[in-house]
């Protein structure tokens, strides 16, 4: 009868959507989401990455090498070196900064990167640089001071036509800078100019930030480094190492939100399974026919095996439509960086990738075969007799061993101490994915346990009785019924709990790290210290304002200290007490004479191996004539990369660096905080200021956390939604299986009210114990996400918070929604038909 088989499952499938489309459109549509965010997730980043490294090609050109300022920049004798040497075959001076811009009369001031460059030398390298003057300008025109050459982003955020004048910030000053022409770089906002022009208009003169190379053919480039003297703060690093570093940093949130979207593709397989176990408990009668008529057991499995297929493909065919829509939808809208922060600015075009549609489009078919798996064995094991007389096939739910599902979550405990794969945590996912499992193996035993304590409190009434003695007999059937519920609950509960945790960390954390009153920043965009800064006057000005009770600064210097790794945060401030003014993770230690104390981030721990007590000789070479001890650990949730906090009185001489990017302000009591500000304007005078106080660096933080996890938000809801459906279809199964044990109840006396109560209270009990396992499931995946996920991935750690109100309605409406469920479906199966279904055994 094999031959038949496709026919029947055209049949039967087409005949079971006609009746009941809503069902399968279901778990398909379980399927679609799935996908859908998935794939999304894995188009914007690709897009994203792959417009940062075109990007970062145009600008760095086709260079075999470059040698980069380790901080800031380096005395450009070394350009004269580096050119003549044997080994190099075309060396390009570069001036790169990044700076703020205001064009016409605007007073927005807008980020804009600065290339100086010789346009003699760099167009070999880099064509993308070359100036081109516009129609009628002096060819010459790339040589003269005050001329600059912009690219198509950085014309557009500013508004700026050729000829049009701009300002661009040389510390508290505006200088007048002329747009002469373009570029066709691509990628952010960029201006090209002389690179002689560009270090008189930004007091850079004698100063470099970077030489691109290209070597002599089969020459030697260990040489070259070896000849570079330690001393000249340069550090030599891979060409397209920028774009690499790039993707490294913004892995880890990648493929955590890889793996939070495939959260839906996962409680995707548990509706599947619901909707086809209701649909064979539909179709018994049927199967059973088609047993007794010839049809084998093997047959009857792979006729639901075809039915999950057809679910899995037309569901993820949906998905990569609906994800290739979301993510042109998102790249349109937010850009590349889906809240991360990684490739703010750029809006990329979308990059479409088949093999990607083709391993997400299995991922929701196999997703789809897994959750039709154990309704095709229902029906392979069907007893054809039985079921044609209506006695069904449900086993009567004996004593299931739970030492698989123990194993499982044993294993999973153990999988959380391994160490992260290339700074990825592989094993705390898997981790993750086997207590969960394990966790739902393990129900008809929390079933049989919980029921069991709870009997006593039903003797003498007949109707819980009969409630709980049925559900606790049935827990096989009821670890079917609730299995979907406690995956979706139990991730909704470890979400909630990282997050809450996470975000109560950082308001803390701000508490610590934010102690004046009021902020005065040169601006709040990164990167662009070493152009746009206060000086020590402007500093001890402030301080002089009526109302002000004192004022520090604190200069931010990102520093290279290892090549293949992003630039680390140097933030120089006062640091007496440092036990007071950071939040250490634990007693700071004593320098030794000589030394200079410095406090590192969590993430220097895993990057570069700086443990307290040791001396940090990576961060000399930056800054040199230093002798630095790590002293302590703090948290910093600002910057992935890694961050050294150290006095700045020890900053300064070292350096003579005494220009400061931010100014904290503490004020008298009772100071209005209004004429505060407006007295620095006018101490100020012409400086641009941007001002926050305490509270809007807080709210603007946190709103920049709730954009991050936004995502995350939404597939909470997403998993609670398809949990609670599965639980529908599991509900309305059962009761379809035991329409005549409805009838016989209702044979017996009972009333249609009193069998509903019945069915309501068994939802309720098997929805307790799903809510119970799904709330102690979801807290042992937030220990892990806590205390093992987010430190391997983003390399911090935060305090385990259970925001226990939420937890709390979060399982009761689960609770409420799964007995209202099982009354509804009991609707259905306990009136007239049920009595009727009786007869057919008489």
């Amino acid at each position: 009868m094999a031959s038949t088989l496709p026919g029947l499952l055209r049949t039967f499938s087409w005949q079971e959507l006609r009746h009941h489309p809503w069902r399968s459109a279901a778990a398909v549509v379980a399927v679609m989401l799935g996908v859908a965010l998935a794939f999304a997730v894995q188009l914007i980043n690709a897009s994203a990455l792959g417009e940062f490294a075109s990007a970062v090609r145009a600008v760095n050109g086709q260079s075999d090498l470059e040698l980069r300022a380790t901080r800031g920049s380096f005395d450009e004798t070394v350009f004269a070196r580096v050119a003549t040497h044997p080994a190099v075959q075309i060396a390009s001076p570069v001036l790169e900064l990044t700076t703020l811009a205001q064009s016409g009369n605007s007073a927005q001031r807008i980020p804009l990167r600065v290339l100086g460059i010789d346009a003699l030398v760099a167009p070999a390298i880099a064509p993308a640089l070359m100036p081109q003057p516009v129609a009628g300008e002096d060819r010459f025109a790339m040589f003269l001071p005050g001329n600059v050459f912009l690219n198509a982003a950085a014309k557009q955020a500013l508004s700026a036509e050729d000829g049009s004048t701009l300002r661009l910030q040389s510390g508290t000053l505006l200088r007048e800078a002329r747009v002469a022409g373009g570029v066709a770089a691509a990628g952010e906002a960029l201006a090209v100019m002389d690179i002689g022009a560009a270090q008189e208009l930004f007091g850079r003169q004698g100063q470099l930030t970077r030489i691109d190379i290209r070597l002599v053919p089969g020459a030697d480039r260990a040489a070259l480094t070896r000849d570079l003297p330690a001393a000249a703060g340069v550090l030599a690093t891979e060409a397209g190492e920028l774009a690499e570093r790039a993707s490294n940093l913004s892995r880890a949130y990648r493929v955590n939100l890889t793996v939070l979207a495939l959260v839906a593709l996962f409680t995707g397989a548990f509706l599947v399974f619901s909707v086809l176990s209701l649909s064979v408990a539909k179709r018994l009668q049927q199967f059973a026919l088609l047993g007794v008529l010839g049809l084998t057991p093997r047959e009857r499995l792979l006729l639901v095996v075809g039915e999950s297929f057809i679910i899995g493909v037309a569901g993820s065919v949906a998905g990569l439509a609906l994800g290739t829509a979301l993510a042109s939808l998102a790249l349109r809208l937010l850009g590349g960086d889906l809240g991360g922060g990684y490739f703010q600015g750029a809006a990329p075009a979308l990059q479409w990738s088949t093999p990607a549609a083709l391993a997400y489009g299995t991922l929701g078919t196999l997703a789809a075969l897994a959750g039709g798996w154990w309704p095709a064995r229902t029906a392979q094991r069907l007893p054809p007799a039985q079921a044609l007389k209506g006695l069904g096939s449900h086993s009567t739910g004996g004593d299931v061993s739970r030492t698989p599902g123990l194993l499982l979550m044993g294993a999973g405990v153990l999988l959380a101490f391994a160490p992260p794969v290339h700074g990825i945590p592989l094993a705390a996912y898997i981790s993750v994915g086997l207590l969960l499992v394990g966790g739902i193996a393990t129900l008809p035993w929390l079933v049989a346990l919980l029921l069991r304590a709870v009997r006593p409190l039903a003797a003498g009434r007949v109707l819980p009785m009969l409630a709980l003695e049925r559900a606790r007999r049935m827990r096989a059937s009821a670890a079917v019924a609730v299995s979907g519920v406690v995956a979706s609950l139990s991730l909704a509960v470890a979400l909630t709990v990282m997050v809450s945790s996470f975000r109560e960390s950082v308001t803390q954390w701000l508490d610590v790290v934010l102690p004046a009153q009021l902020y005065v920043r040169s601006a709040t965009t990164a990167g662009v210290g070493d152009s746009v800064y206060f000086t020590p006057e402007l500093v001890q000005a402030a301080a002089r304002v009526p109302g002000v009770q004192r004022a520090t600064g604190q200069r931010n210097i990102p520093v290279l200290l290892r090549a293949g790794q992003p630039q680390v945060m140097v933030i120089a401030r006062p640091l007496q007490d440092a036990a007071r003014v950071l939040p250490l993770v634990s007693e700071p230690l004593q320098p030794p004479a000589g030394s200079v104390a410095v406090y590192v981030s969590e993430a220097m721990l895993d990057l570069y191996g700086a443990r307290p007590g040791t001396k940090l000789a990576a961060l000399a070479q930056a800054i040199p004539g230093g002798d630095f001890f790590v002293a302590g650990v703090w948290r910093d949730y600002a910057r992935q990369s890694g961050s050294i906090a150290m006095d700045l009185a020890a900053y300064e001489r070292l350096t003579g660096d005494r220009r400061v990017n931010d100014i904290a302000l503490w004020l008298d009591e009772g100071a209005d905080e209004g004429a505060v500000r407006e007295g620095l304007r006018a101490a100020l005078d012409g400086v641009p200021l941007e001002f926050a106080s305490v509270a809007q660096i807080r709210a603007t933080s946190l709103r920049i956390f709730d954009r991050s996890f936004a995502v995350t938000y939404w597939l909470q809801a997403v998993a609670i939604g398809i949990g609670l459906f599965g639980i529908a279809a599991s509900f309305s199964a059962q009761v379809l299986a035991r329409r005549k044990e409805f009838g016989l109840l209702a044979h017996l006396g009972l009333t249609r009210r009193q069998i509903l109560a019945v069915v309501a209270g068994e939802g309720a009990a098997w929805t307790v114990v799903g809510a119970v396992a799904g709330l102690a499931l979801g807290i042992a995946v937030s220990v892990v996400l806590v205390h093992v996920v987010n430190p391997q991935s983003f390399h911090w750690t935060m305090d385990l918070l259970l925001p226990w109100a939420r937890l709390l309605a979060l399982c009761a409406a689960v609770v409420v929604a799964g007995t209202l469920t099982a009354w509804l479906a009991g609707r259905a199966a306990a009136g007239h038909d049920a009595v009727m279904a009786v007869k057919e055994d008489w």
